[in-house]
């Protein structure tokens, strides 16, 4: 294609599958390379920014449903070592029907630890809408939500039995100016909270009670001497979905957890 550099990376041994990505010359993008025994069919393009915002990685890939553990395992670590410091949006389709994006769920072993790794590298799935039939195969992710908007699912290219895919990356992202209200643990007056928890008389309050109301009292009670002790802060989030807890301290905790595991 006239004004476009052609990435490819095509499937070894038999016909079919591969992958491949075309880019506007326009753009500065080398292709980043991974040597691993197993060969998963993706491909890293990595964007130099212009503007000194920090790079962005986009990565394609086909992963075959009869596909193996070893190449399986060979993808998550070529994953994990793109998401380290870089801003990635992922696209393919991965060939897992069975996972339920709404509830982060799959009923298929090798479902299950495709979602394990997109979780342990802080991805978020964006598409919705089925790709092929009723199934959600072709997946769209990214680790800063805030870089991808306006993505649909809409018609057919060529003879192809799955839908296309549209969306935008904003090199620079869209700042989120939404306000998130949060406890300030760091300002808690913990010993007070222990105090006036100790003055309840939990006993003689919840005698008759059942376990359900119960806990509903102790909640209610605690969240009550709860607004009492602790502040509240707002705290502002650029991060749309991503958790306001989800701060960088605990991603590096979290990270630190994982190598050690």
């Amino acid at each position: 294609m006239d004004g476009y550099k052609l990435f490819r990376k095509d499937r070894q041994g038999r016909k079919g599958g591969g992958v491949a990505l075309y880019v506007r010359e326009q753009y500065d993008c080398s292709e980043l390379q991974y040597e691993t025994a197993e060969k998963p069919e993706s491909l890293w393009i990595t964007f130099r920014s212009v503007s000194n915002k920090g790079n962005v990685v986009v990565g394609v890939c086909y992963r075959p449903p009869d596909q193996g553990d070893e190449v399986d395992e060979a993808f998550f670590r070529q994953l994990t070592e793109v998401t380290r410091s870089q801003a990635l949006v992922l696209m393919g389709d991965f060939n897992h029907p069975d996972i339920c994006w709404e509830s982060n769920t799959a009923v298929h072993r090798q479902s299950r630890k495709f979602l394990e790794s997109v979780g342990d590298n802080f991805l978020v799935q964006v598409l919705e809408e089925p790709t092929r039939g009723k199934a959600l195969l072709d997946l769209l992710l990214t680790n800063r939500e805030e870089i991808v908007e306006e993505a649909i699912v809409d018609g057919n290219l060529g003879g192809s039995d799955h839908e296309m895919v549209e969306f935008r990356i904003l090199t620079q992202g869209r700042k989120e100016s939404s306000r998130i209200q949060s406890l300030d643990f760091r300002k808690a007056d913990f010993d007070s909270l222990r105090e006036l928890m100790g003055k309840v008389p939990w006993e003689n309050n919840m005698r008759g009670k059942g376990v359900e109301e119960s806990w509903l009292y102790f909640k209610e009670s605690l969240l009550r001497l709860q607004e009492q002790t602790i502040p509240m802060c707002r705290k502002k989030s650029k991060y749309g979905r991503r958790p306001a807890w989800l701060n960088s301290e605990i991603l590096a905790h979290l990270k630190h957890k994982k190598a050690a595991f």
